[in-house]
C-alpha cells in the first residue's frame, strides 16, 4: 500500500468516527511462529507458504510473523513454548512428543493423506489429543504424503528372504524408527540433525532414516548412495497454536486461518508429490541407487516398519487406538 493509501484510508477512518457514521476500529491480529527446522529446510519452506497465503488473503485482518527456527527457540522446547504463549504458532513433528502423546504414531503409521483423515474423523480425534495431551490447538496437519527410507553408504546385501541384510549396521535413527530399525537387526543410533552430516564424514554410522525430499537439502546424499525401496511411515507434521492466542482471535481472523488451513493441506501434499519425484530423479541421475524389494519380501518390510508404529501406540495406552487405527490405516 502507497503512503498516500495509508493517509488517505486513516483520514477517511478519522473522519467517520467523529461523524459517528463507524464503530471502533479493529486492530490486525498478529501471531508469531516459529518452526521445528531451519528455514531453508524444505519442510519449513513449506510452512513458510503456508505463513504467505493466510498473509495475503488476510491483509489488515491477520498476520503470522515467523521469528525463525531453532535458532530462535530451541527445537525441543518450541511445543512448550507454544503451550505457554512464549510463541503464538508452532510447525513441527509431532512424533518429536512422543512420549507425553502417544497418539503421534497415529500419525508416523498412516496410510491416507491428511485430506481424507479431515473427512473421516481421523483429524477431530487428533485435535482432541493435541488439547488434552500438549495442551495447543490443531489448526492443520500439512505436508502429508511423505514416506521415508532407509539410506545406506555402502551397498547392503540381499538375503534369501529377499530382505535386505542389515545385522549390526548402524543407522542415524530417531524414537520413530528404534523398533522398526531392530526389528532388521540394525544398531539405531540417536544423532541430531545439525550433527548428521559430520558423522557420514567420520563413518560414524554405516545409513540413516530421513524422508526423500530432504536428502539433498542437508547434502546427506554426498555419502548416501544407496536408497531401500519401498518407503514407509507418512510425515506428521503439525501446525498448533496457543489456545489463549487462538482464542482471543477475532472471528474472521479464526476462519480464515481455518480455510486456508484446510486447503493448504492439499496445496502441500500436491507440492511435495511433484518435489519427491524430481528429487527421486535428480539423486539417481547424480549416482544413487535405488534397491527395492518386491513380493513377499516387501510386504514383510512394510509390515514390520507399521505394525512398530501402530504397536507402540497400543502399548502405551494411547486412547482411541481402535478409532485412530480406524481412521489412518488402510493396509
Amino acid at each position: 500500500m502507497s503512503k498516500f493509501s495509508r493517509h488517505f484510508k486513516t483520514g477517511a477512518l478519522s473522519l467517520a468516527c467523529v461523524m459517528g457514521l463507524t464503530g471502533p476500529v479493529l486492530a490486525e491480529d498478529v501471531i508469531r511462529a516459529v518452526t521445528a527446522f531451519p528455514k531453508q529446510l524444505a519442510f519449513s519452506q513449506s510452512f513458510l507458504g503456508f505463513v504467505d497465503l493466510v498473509n495475503e488473503r488476510g491483509e489488515g485482518v491477520v498476520r503470522i510473523d515467523y521469528i525463525g527456527g531453532p535458532e530462535a527457540v530451541p527445537q525441543n522446547q518450541q511445543m512448550e513454548a507454544a503451550r505457554r504463549g512464549v510463541v503464538d504458532m508452532h510447525y513441527g513433528p509431532a512424533s518429536f512428543h512422543l512420549g507425553t502423546m502417544p497418539e503421534a504414531d497415529a500419525w508416523v503409521g498412516s496410510t491416507v493423506p491428511a485430506m481424507t483423515a479431515r473427512e473421516n474423523g481421523g483429524f477431530d480425534l487428533m485435535a482432541d489429543a493435541f488439547a488434552d495431551k500438549l495442551g495447543v490447538t490443531l489448526l492443520a496437519q500439512i505436508d502429508s504424503g511423505i514416506q521415508f527410507h532407509i539410506y545406506t553408504v555402502n551397498e547392503p546385501t540381499i538375503g534369501e528372504d529377499g530382505l535386505p541384510d542389515l545385522d549390526g549396521a548402524k543407522l542415524r535413527s530417531q524414537p520413530i524408527y528404534k523398533s522398526f530399525f531392530e526389528s532388521l537387526s540394525a544398531v539405531p543410533v540417536s544423532v541430531p540433525v545439525p550433527d548428521v552430516y559430520t558423522g557420514l564424514e567420520r563413518s560414524t554410522f554405516d545409513g540413516a532414516g530421513w524422508p526423500i525430499v530432504a536428502i539433498q537439502d542437508l547434502s546427506w546424499d554426498k555419502f548416501l548412495k544407496y536408497r531401500i525401496d519401498p518407503g514407509f511411515f507418512n510425515t506428521d507434521l503439525a501446525i498448533v497454536m496457543n489456545p489463549d492466542k487462538w482464542e482471543g482471535l477475532s472471528q474472521e481472523s479464526k476462519d480464515l486461518i481455518t480455510q486456508v488451513a484446510v486447503e493448504y493441506e492439499k496445496i502441500s501434499y500436491d507440492k511435495f508429490q511433484e518435489v519427491i519425484t524430481s528429487t527421486d530423479e535428480k539423486v539417481q541421475a547424480e549416482g544413487m541407487t535405488v534397491i527395492s524389494l518386491e513380493g513377499e519380501a516387501r510386504d514383510k518390510f512394510l509390515d514390520a516398519a507399521y505394525d512398530s508404529a501402530w504397536a507402540r501406540m497400543e502399548a502405551a495406552g494411547a486412547e482411541n487406538y481402535q478409532a485412530l487405527r480406524d481412521a489412518y490405516y488402510d493396509r
